[in-house]
């Protein structure tokens, strides 16, 4: 056979724009319900309305929920925590002045000096295990700031440097 076409040859037939788009919906609806499936339906409360007044239930006489206290910490004891009291700023006397105060209040003021450096604000240094005691005394002394001691302040005392009077 010689014609355009054999009887025995076929053409492949491409679909349609409509067919394609149609199947690609329907893949995408697939993937969103496989995506969305498996949540919980929400459910509403539903009350009804009576005219039986409501009881409501009383608690058991047995059962009564207290709460632990929480422990307190140890109080500071003043007189055997060490303090050191240095001046940080042009006032004369500062130091000595503040350490006397301290001592009055019954902290165990071991020595008062300059402090040469730059300190930001009169500030309580303290070790780890005197942060307790630190809080104490800058409370007793008016003192807004306390931070950990560094180097080269000794830890075994709190150290308070003063960079202006106390009110």
């Amino acid at each position: 056979m010689t014609g355009p076409r054999s009887r025995n040859q076929r053409g492949m037939a491409m679909p349609s724009p409509v067919v394609m788009l149609s199947v690609i919906a329907v893949a995408m609806a697939g993937i969103a319900f496989v995506a969305t499936r498996g949540g919980e339906p929400t459910e509403r409360e539903v009350t009804t309305v009576s005219d039986t007044p409501k009881q409501t239930p009383r608690p058991s006489p047995t059962f009564t929920p207290s709460k632990d206290p929480k422990p307190q910490p140890p109080k500071v004891q003043r007189g055997k925590v060490y303090v050191e009291v240095y001046n940080n700023s042009g006032i004369t006397g500062l130091a000595g002045r503040v350490a006397e105060r301290a001592t009055g209040i019954g902290w165990q003021v071991v020595g008062s000096d300059n402090w040469y450096g730059t300190i930001p604000d009169t500030t309580v240094y303290y070790p780890a295990k005197l942060k307790p005691a630190a809080k104490q005394l800058a409370l007793d002394l008016g003192i807004d700031r306390t931070a950990p001691a560094v180097d080269p302040m000794r830890l075994d005392r709190l150290t308070v440097i003063l960079t202006g009077p106390l009110s």
